[in-house]
């Protein structure tokens, strides 16, 4: 299973003659390659996966893609407890 991180574009370079991003995942900065999405402008968002930047979102689908994966992560920690409960 893949999984793409929506983020916010905090700024654009060039590495090596790629066009690179520095991009935010709520409050984590990592740099990406942009050579999927050459036209995203700082403060757009993307999904990333494996470092690549592979396409522009707006604003309300990031939201929502980061929103789900909050839910997702409260369920897993949640699942995890349980499991843990259950051996002692």
């Amino acid at each position: 299973m893949c999984l793409a991180i929506p983020g916010k574009i905090v700024e654009k370079f060039e590495e090596n003659g790629l066009p690179m991003g520095l991009i935010d995942f709520s409050g984590a900065r990592n740099n990406a390659c942009l050579s999927y999405t050459p036209e995203v402008e700082v403060g757009q968002y993307v999904i990333v996966h494996a470092g690549f930047a592979l396409q522009i979102l707006n604003e309300e689908e990031a939201m929502a893609s980061l929103q789900e994966l909050t839910r997702l992560s409260a369920f897993m920690e949640a699942d995890a407890a349980q499991a843990k409960d259950e051996k002692e």
